[in-house]
C-alpha cells in the first residue's frame, strides 16, 4: 500500500501563477510520484476548477474558504497583542480549518503530514501518528527583520520589529517540534539554526520549477519596457517597486526617455498605484492572466528587493523564460547566479540604473544573460533535478518516525 501524505497549504497551489503556488505545485508533483497525497487548503473565492486540476495528482482535495480585509487585519492584530503570538499565525488560525483537518485525519491514516509554509504548521499537531514536515518557504523572522530595517521610524516599523521578535520564538518552537524542516537556501537554514533549530532536523532543498511549463519568450527586437512581476500586496514587493520607481527609474529615464515600466501583480495598494503619473511611462496593471504580451516587449525584468528571504520564484521563472534580469543581492539570494553571466546585480540606485542601461543598450548582453539563465534553471532548478533529493529526505523522515 502506498505511503500517505496529508499536504496542508495556505494557498491552493494551482494555477502556478505566484511564487508560493509555483513552489508547492512542483513539490506536489514530486511527492505524488511516490506517495498518495491528500490536499487540504485555504481558498479565496471560487477555485473549483483549480481544485479539479489538482486531483490529477491528489487522492482527494478539500478546501476551506478564507477571507481577508482591513477590518479583519485590525482584529487579528488586536488578537496578536492579547495572545502574544505573531499576527501572521493568528490570522490563519481558523476554526473551519481546524475542523476540516480533524475530519480528514479521523477518516484516514497518514504516514506524513506536510505543512506548507509556517502558517500551516499549527494544524499538523492535530494529526496523530504521522511524521511531521514543515516546508519553510522563508525564514519569516529574518524577512520581517529586514523589512523593518527598510522602514522610517514610526508605527509600521514598530509593528514589523515586534512581528520579527515573535516569529523568532515561534519558528524556534516549531522547528524543535517537527521531525523535519525543509529550507530553500543555505542562508535560510542558517537563519533557522540561529533561533535554535536542531541541525539534524534541517534539510535544504531549493525551489524548483517545471522548465517544460515555463518556456523562452520571443522578445521583440526593439523591446524597451522594464517589467516587474509579483504579488503586489506582499510588503517586500511594495517596498522594492517604490524604491525602484522613485530612486532608480528617473536615472534611467534621464538617459533613455522612451523607456517604460510595467508593474504587474495582484492587488497593488494605493502607494503603488500612485506611482503611475501621466507622462512618466509607469503602468500599474494589477493581476494579468496572460502576461506574455508584456514579456515580449520587455527589455529586462527588474527585481529590486531590499528585504526578503528564501528564493524568488519570479527570478527562476524569468531565467527559464530567457529574460534579462537586473536584481539586488537580496533579490537573487539563494540562487546560484553569477553577476554578469546569468543576471546583473546592483544594490545602490546609481548602480542599479547603470545595470539596466547596460541591458537596454547591449542586445548581445541581454541575449547571453537569457541563454545562460535558462541553462542554469534546467540543470539545477527543474523539479526533476531535485526530485530524488526531496524524496530521499522524505524517506528518512518517514523511517525515523516508524522506528
Amino acid at each position: 500500500m502506498a505511503r500517505r501524505v496529508l499536504l496542508l497549504t495556505q494557498v491552493l497551489p494551482y494555477p502556478p501563477d505566484s511564487g508560493p503556488k509555483v513552489k508547492t505545485w512542483n513539490v506536489l508533483k514530486c511527492l505524488s510520484s511516490e506517495y498518495e497525497v491528500t490536499l487540504v487548503s485555504f481558498v479565496r473565492g471560487d477555485q473549483a476548477h483549480a481544485a479539479h486540476r489538482l486531483r490529477e495528482h491528489c487522492r482527494a482535495v478539500y478546501t476551506v474558504p478564507i477571507q481577508r480585509g482591513a477590518v479583519r487585519d485590525l482584529w487579528h492584530l488586536t488578537c496578536s497583542l492579547v495572545k502574544r503570538k505573531p499576527v501572521v499565525i493568528v490570522r490563519d488560525d481558523q476554526p473551519a480549518m481546524r475542523r476540516m483537518v480533524d475530519q480528514v485525519a479521523a477518516a484516514s491514516r497518514f504516514d506524513i503530514v506536510h505543512a506548507d509554509q509556517l502558517n500551516m504548521a499549527q494544524y499538523a499537531a492535530r494529526v496523530t501518528g504521522a511524521a511531521t514536515v514543515l516546508d519553510a518557504h522563508n525564514a519569516l523572522w529574518l524577512l520581517y527583520k529586514r523589512l523593518a530595517e527598510t522602514m522610517a521610524p514610526g508605527p509600521m516599523k514598530m509593528v514589523l520589529q515586534r512581528e520579527s521578535r515573535l516569529l523568532r520564538g515561534y519558528e524556534s518552537d516549531i522547528c524543535n517540534a517537527f521531525d523535519l524542516v525543509l529550507t530553500v537556501s543555505e542562508e535560510d537554514q542558517a537563519a533557522m539554526e540561529a533561533v535554535g533549530a536542531p541541525t539534524s532536523r534541517l534539510a535544504t532543498v531549493p525551489i524548483a520549477i517545471d522548465s517544460d511549463e515555463v518556456t523562452p519568450i520571443a522578445r521583440a527586437g526593439d523591446a524597451n519596457h522594464l517589467i516587474h512581476m509579483g504579488t503586489m500586496y506582499w510588503p517586500p514587493n511594495i517596498d522594492g517597486v517604490c524604491w525602484f520607481a522613485e530612486q532608480v527609474y528617473p536615472l534611467i529615464r534621464a538617459e533613455c526617455s522612451d523607456v517604460t515600466f510595467d508593474i504587474i501583480g495582484a492587488q497593488p495598494p494605493r502607494r503603488v498605484r500612485a506611482l503611475a503619473v501621466h507622462g512618466n511611462g509607469i503602468r500599474v496593471t494589477g493581476y494579468v492572466e496572460n502576461p506574455t504580451p508584456y514579456l515580449e516587449r520587455a527589455a529586462a525584468m527588474v527585481v529590486p528587493l531590499r528585504a526578503g528571504g528564501g528564493m524568488r520564484v519570479k527570478i527562476l521563472n524569468a531565467l527559464a523564460q530567457e529574460l534579462p534580469i537586473v536584481t539586488t543581492s537580496i533579490g537573487c539570494s539563494g540562487i546560484a547566479v553569477e553577476d554578469g553571466k546569468h543576471v546583473l546585480i546592483a544594490d545602490s540606485p546609481g548602480d542599479f540604473a547603470s545595470a539596466v542601461l547596460r541591458v537596454l543598450r547591449d542586445p548581445h548582453l541581454a541575449a547571453t544573460l537569457g541563454r545562460n539563465g535558462r541553462d542554469l534553471v534546467r540543470t539545477q532548478y527543474d523539479y526533476r533535478a531535485i526530485r530524488a533529493r526531496l524524496l530521499e529526505i522524505y524517506r528518512r523522515a518517514d523511517s525515523v518516525r516508524r522506528q
